[in-house]
């Protein structure tokens, strides 16, 4: 299929409405079989259950074209399997794990003159989401449900290079520690919304988010998971009940295991233990990893060795390593990458 005519080199992060997108409704107990549309709008009652008590979870991932002019996609099975645990816990119908896969390629393969070529830098960003449709006054769970596929193509995260970030610790907490943290629903980004703008304003780029309970443990921040590289050389990640399992953080476990060589470990994370690290990054869909390269802790700096100017050593290896493997360009794991066809 021939591309759309798109100045790929200089996308930004940010939507655009692409042709087709999937769509399926739960009503009296089942899923129907769900279908492409063209229509990017969505219409729902004024007191349906999302608007009222935020009954929505969603998902991140995306499309690349390979080396060899493959359309493909990262890891959809574990998509799948977050968004069914973030529907449970929210007593949302489980939308069924291969289904979601089928409809995700579906989308994508539809969508194909909107996947940026190899070594544009942009990909195709994916996005799907569930919400409670029909009319909620009183406080209970939607008794109808959309679920649907978004797709959108976008720019790399770095946009001009990687520049490290600085973080604050914040001093709003994130997540309770029985609560939501764990899964990827809207109303938990809706509660990091007021500290980011904040942490902006006080020119800041991210915040910390520490563990509620003792405020003393590193957890994530608004929209990633931390990775960081000890002195010696072991990468290690924050363990917590109340963080997300981030796709991008576990791929990057086993690549530096497998890959790099490197020993890897999740663990609690002392923020008193932050200082003695010589890397930090910030994994997710949108950038693989960002670099950090400050973290202010109420007027006091912790200045990673890594530095300001660049991806730390290790971070760099990670990142060159496992966008290889989503882009081709190096083997991947079995059932890592899924083709379009």
């Amino acid at each position: 299929m021939e591309k759309k005519n798109i100045d790929w080199a200089n996308l930004g992060f940010g939507y655009m409405q692409t042709d087709y997108r999937f769509v399926s409704n739960y009503k009296n107990g089942a899923w129907d079989d769900g279908m492409l549309t063209e229509d990017a709008n969505v219409v729902i009652n004024e007191c349906a259950g999302v608007l009222q008590y935020a009954q929505t979870v969603f998902e991140g991932m995306k499309a690349y074209t390979t080396e060899d002019g493959r359309i493909v996609t990262f890891r959809p099975d574990l998509n799948a399997e977050r968004m069914a645990q973030s529907a449970a816990r929210l007593e949302m119908p489980v939308f069924p794990q291969d289904k979601f896969v089928e409809a995700v390629l579906k989308t994508i393969k539809a969508n194909e003159a909107y996947v940026p070529p190899f070594g544009s830098g942009a990909t195709l960003y994916v996005r799907p989401y569930m919400f409670g449709s029909n009319p909620v006054i009183g406080v209970k769970p939607a008794e109808e449900y959309q679920f649907r596929v978004l797709t959108t193509p976008v720019g790399p995260y770095f946009k001009g290079g990687v520049k490290p970030l600085t973080i604050r610790v914040c001093d709003f907490d994130r997540a309770a520690p029985n609560g939501t943290g764990h899964i990827k629903a809207g109303l938990n980004y809706a509660m990091s919304l007021h500290a980011i703008v904040d942490a902006h304003k006080q020119g800041y780029d991210e915040n910390m988010y520490l563990d509620a309970a003792t405020r003393t443990y590193v957890e994530e921040t608004g929209g990633a998971n931390f990775l960081f590289v000890t002195k010696d050389g072991k990468v290690v990640t924050p363990k917590s009940n109340s963080i997300l399992p981030s796709i991008t953080r576990r791929s990057l476990i086993q690549v530096a295991q497998e890959y790099l060589g490197l020993e890897a470990e999740e663990r609690e994370i002392p923020l008193e233990e932050v200082k003695d690290m010589a890397e930090c990054g910030l994994c997710g869909t949108a950038a693989v990893i960002s670099p950090v390269g400050k973290i202010v802790d109420h007027g006091k700096e912790i200045c990673l060795p890594s530095g300001m100017t660049e991806m730390g050593p290790v971070t760099k290896k990670l990142y060159e390593t496992l966008t290889g493997i989503q882009m081709g360009t190096i083997k991947a794991p079995e059932g890592w990458i899924v083709e379009v066809k």
